[in-house]
């Protein structure tokens, strides 16, 4: 779920929720629908439709695009795998089906370089999840990660499916947890990074922690504020120089693998404070492999490149 918390868009996370939040009480306002029906939960897209059908009902429910055609094999394989699990999973996901020689310019879009090839757009926000006729295990595992990062961190909660319901009717969101205690909290903090006000952002998010020290969103929120705030009005130049010039110099390497990170270079980051965890010793050693921690949080424990990065600490300190 590489693309779910990438660090190009630090608050992205954030501001899609707010969105997908939005787009379901202007849905409210205008009378909403009735349930959905399970035929509807596997849809054939092409480019006029792809805004209503894909970007928009995003803001609903995570939205899985299979990009196939008519003589690969290994579609032929995945695509029934997907459709009955679309129906399986009861409205959580929606499946999206687009054929690429009849959609070029979606498929150049995605970046899609071979098929089957599969992605998912939560929140408006678009991500790969894998490529290939994967093993049915593993595309469970994987939309299982997806329904749980659109619900915790968007607010997407799926579409209300009934059986009887007729085809093509308009969905029905499904229903949405109340507001929680410290929504106010969490929004001044969002606030507070749009103004690109980091140090207050930093702060809400301690008020919220100091009262409920396992809210996943503050916690989160925290770690990206923080590393928001100690680049700010640095010099990238001369962090890279120094950095550069001596690699056992612990707090250069922390500097220069926050750049990494803010700049998307996970594993680059990653990689440059195990090579200075490797490198040296004592509190040193320590203040590195803390940052490394942090920047864990910051990228999300459900991402594959974190989970390497955790091996690879493990073998550079025993």
């Amino acid at each position: 779920m590489s693309g779910v918390v990438d660090l190009a868009a630090v608050k992205a996370a954030q501001e899609a929720k707010a969105k997908a939040e939005q787009a379901r009480a202007e849905a409210a306002r205008q009378g909403g629908g009735g349930a959905v029906s399970p035929a509807d939960l596997v849809i054939d897209v092409d480019e006029a439709g792809f805004e209503s059908e894909v970007l928009q009902r995003s803001t609903e429910v995570p939205v899985v695009i299979d990009f196939w055609a008519e003589w690969c094999q290994p579609c032929k394989q995945l695509s029934p795998v997907l459709e009955r699990l679309a129906v399986e999973y009861n409205g959580r996901f929606v499946l999206a089906k687009i054929d690429v020689d009849a959609n070029q310019m979606l498929m150049q879009q995605f970046g899609v370089q071979g098929i089957p090839a599969v992605f998912a757009v939560v929140a408006g926000q678009a991500l790969p999840l894998f490529q290939g006729a994967a093993p049915e295990q593993q595309i469970r595992a994987t939309l299982d990660q997806l329904v749980q990062v659109a619900e915790e961190r968007f607010g997407l909660t799926g579409l209300v499916v009934d059986p009887d319901a007729e085809p093509g009717a308009a969905p029905e969101v499904a229903p949405q947890i109340q507001a929680g205690p410290y929504d106010h909290l969490l929004e001044a903090a969002v606030q507070a990074l749009d103004a690109g006000d980091f140090g207050g952002a930093v702060q809400a998010y301690k008020n919220v922690l100091s009262d409920d020290p396992g809210n996943t969103e503050a916690r989160l929120g925290l770690s990206q504020a923080e590393l928001l705030q100690r680049v700010q009005g640095v010099d990238p130049q001369d962090v890279r120089k120094a950095a550069a010039e001596d690699p056992a110099d612990a707090q250069a390497q922390i500097a220069a693998a926050d750049l990494d990170l803010v700049g998307g270079h996970v594993d680059d980051a990653f990689g440059r404070l195990i090579d200075t965890v490797r490198r040296t010793a004592g509190d040193d050693r320590e203040a590195v492999r803390v940052r490394l921690l942090e920047l864990f949080d910051v990228v999300g424990g459900d991402d594959p490149r974190v989970a390497a990065a955790r091996r690879a600490l493990a073998r550079a300190l025993f």
